[in-house]
């Protein structure tokens, strides 16, 4: 039975939308909040939330949907396509051209797939009788553009005197303004933190239920008056948040049946916005945080209690931080606070490449099992560019810590090709390249430039000319459509050619390194590379060899203690401190036979050593 034969009149019903392509195991975060927001401060709203995606990646297969929403610009051309099906050819070879590295999309016919989608997205509007919702809204993130304006359009043909709103993070600041002029669907567009905006807007809209224009509600925007700046309208403490509600996801899942049954990992937040960013001069690619101004940060105490809350209600034991970056501090607190919970979860969060390993051990036993971190370059010079605030060991000691069996595995990204980076910066990568060769490989990554970071509001420091949208939005957009949008991404001009050239050194030296990785892995189980075994006065140091027995360095006494005093980075002043006894050219000279062996890296004076212990670290905590 359809929900809205059971639910009250249209001056209490507000209907949430996300629309493909998130990731379908986990229900929309921003849906769940706005839900459960919406929920306390209007008891007598009904808010339902649909999870589009879900029913879109049940209709075209879980496999397919999860690697079309790994790539956003793979993502956003079905429905592009279906937006403007004079453009299905076009379309389809871009997609062609995007998915030929890809098994599944290489087999995959652009033009059935798209059908596909059609039919599952029609059979969910049709089933809803859209006249009776006081408002319809939209979360618009990252590959979600085309999606969510295919729904508007359809829903608005089928429902003309539906009010629709849009917000999230492709409707910041003057993206949400293109939006609200390009697309005469959208009656509102929330550009900032949705929650008090949505709450104010659906009040005005009971109280006057066809009034138009402006509603004169801080970060609401339409298109009769569009201020040049909104007052502060975000939610002040954010432990006043309630705990998010998923119900609307678990109740569609349910409903799917078995053959599409899955346990999903639920997504929470502890904190918004960005802490490295103080002032709008974090790090220079970044855009993630738009929509919020400033930083907040949930008290341990909240948080453990909105995991509690949510294991209980949903019976699912994954959560994944959803974070731009997790407070920097207290986080010992919050995961000794959640392993206190006693429950056998699977975390994973984004963190900084300065993440103590204190933090991390704190964060290993409380179930995190993978972690991001924003290494970004293994060039101190270039991360200096790129206002990381870290080194190029920093990124090794964090990578080395996460190669141990007992902490969370790390994923992290190279930038190829950042604007202003030269010669220095590739031939410092090329040299750290072969130290990281011990620890799990980095993906390599094109840089794109976001509306609105660093990089993009101070374009001429970098050596760069902005030009507009991306190009590639051309494949997906018409020309008239085109000129009307301002979208998250933009092209630019300046070196772009001779970076690629450059930086293609470094491109090849990542696939030996994945290469050399998953050769050296590829039997049972799983060792490290490098690895120690201590024997109180000695240590012996394994080094594993493709197709070769280990290689074995024994180190007896002060060499032993040296390097073990290393295995978080030092300074020669620290060394020469802690051993007196043996003399800065000595220690200098053993140091640097570990350097050259690869068993220690050095950078700027300072020392790391690399291999990690055989036995597990927190069983020896224990």
């Amino acid at each position: 039975m359809d929900r809205s034969e059971t639910t009250p009149g249209p001056g209490s019903r507000v209907a949430l939308i996300s629309a493909p392509w998130p990731l379908f195991d986990r229900p929309s975060i921003q849906l769940g909040t706005l839900k459960a927001f919406v929920t306390k401060h209007l008891p007598g709203v009904q808010a339902n939330a649909f999870h589009l995606y879900l029913k879109i990646a049940q209709a075209i297969g879980y496999p397919i949907y999860h690697t079309v929403s790994e790539r956003s610009w793979i993502a956003e051309s079905p429905y592009a396509a279906l937006l403007y099906p004079d453009r299905m050819d076009a379309v389809a070879r871009y997609w062609k051209r995007k998915g030929r590295r890809h098994p599944l999309l290489r087999s995959t016919d652009f033009e059935t797939l798209c059908r596909q989608i059609q039919s599952a997205s029609h059979g969910f509007i049709d089933a809803q009788d859209w006249n009776r919702y006081l408002l319809v809204g939209f979360s618009i993130c990252l590959a979600q553009l085309t999606s969510s304006l295919y729904f508007i359009r359809e829903i608005k043909r089928r429902a003309p005197g539906v009010r629709i709103v849009a917000g999230g993070s492709a409707c910041a600041g003057a993206l949400g303004e293109s939006l609200i002029h390009a697309v005469p669907d959208i009656d509102y567009v929330i550009r900032g933190e949705g929650e008090m905006p949505l709450v104010q807007l659906i009040e005005a809209m009971r109280i006057s239920p066809h009034r138009a224009g402006r509603p004169d509600i801080p970060g609401v925007i339409c298109r009769e008056e569009t201020p040049a700046e909104d007052p502060d309208h975000q939610v002040a403490d954010l432990n006043d948040l309630p705990v998010p509600d998923y119900s609307d996801y678990f109740r569609d899942l349910d409903a799917s049946g078995p053959r599409h049954a899955f346990l999903p990992k639920l997504p929470m937040e502890i904190s918004r916005g960005c802490w490295w960013n103080r002032g709008g001069s974090g790090c220079a690619f970044c855009n993630l945080n738009l929509q919020w101004r400033g930083y907040r940060a949930k008290t341990p105490e909240k948080t453990i209690q909105e995991i509690d809350a949510l294991v209980k209600r949903h019976q699912v034991l994954s959560f994944s931080f959803m974070d731009n970056l997790l407070p920097a501090k207290d986080l010992e607190e919050r995961f000794s606070g959640i392993e206190g919970l006693g429950l056998d979860l699977r975390l994973f969060a984004e963190i900084r490449a300065k993440t103590s390993r204190s933090v991390l051990e704190a964060m290993a036993c409380a179930g995190m099992q993978e972690v991001q971190v924003g290494v970004e370059a293994l060039s101190t010079r270039l991360l200096r560019k790129i206002n990381k605030g870290t080194t190029a060991m920093d990124n090794l000691e964090i990578m080395k810590h996460c190669e141990s069996p007992d902490f969370p595995n790390v994923t992290g990204n190279l930038i190829l090709g950042f604007p202003s980076s030269d010669s220095l910066d590739v031939a410092e990568t090329l040299h750290n390249l072969p130290f990281a060769f011990l620890f799990r490989p980095l993906k390599g990554i094109d840089l794109w430039l976001g509306y609105g970071s660093p990089l993009w509001r101070d374009a001429h420091r970098y050596g760069i000319r902005v030009q507009g949208n991306h190009p590639d939005y051309g494949h997906l957009f018409p020309p008239a459509a085109l000129k009307k949008f301002r979208f998250m991404m933009l092209g630019y001009h300046g070196g772009v050619k001779a970076q690629r050239r450059m930086w293609a050194p470094v491109r090849k030296k990542l696939a030996e390194w994945r290469a050399f990785y998953e050769r050296i892995h590829q039997g049972p189980g799983f060792e490290p590379i490098l690895s120690y075994r201590d024997g109180k006065n000695f240590l012996i140091i394994w080094e594993r060899r493709p197709d070769d027995e280990p290689m074995t360095h024994r180190l007896k006494g002060s060499s032993r203690a040296i390097y073990l005093f290393c295995e978080t980075q030092r300074s020669m002043a620290e060394i020469a401190d802690r051993f007196p006894q043996f003399g800065e050219d000595r220690i200098r000279t053993f140091l640097r036979m570990m350097v050259d062996k690869r068993l220690m890296f050095s950078e700027a004076d300072r020392y790391l050593a690399l291999a990690i212990p055989q036995k597990p670290f927190l069983s020896m905590r224990a």
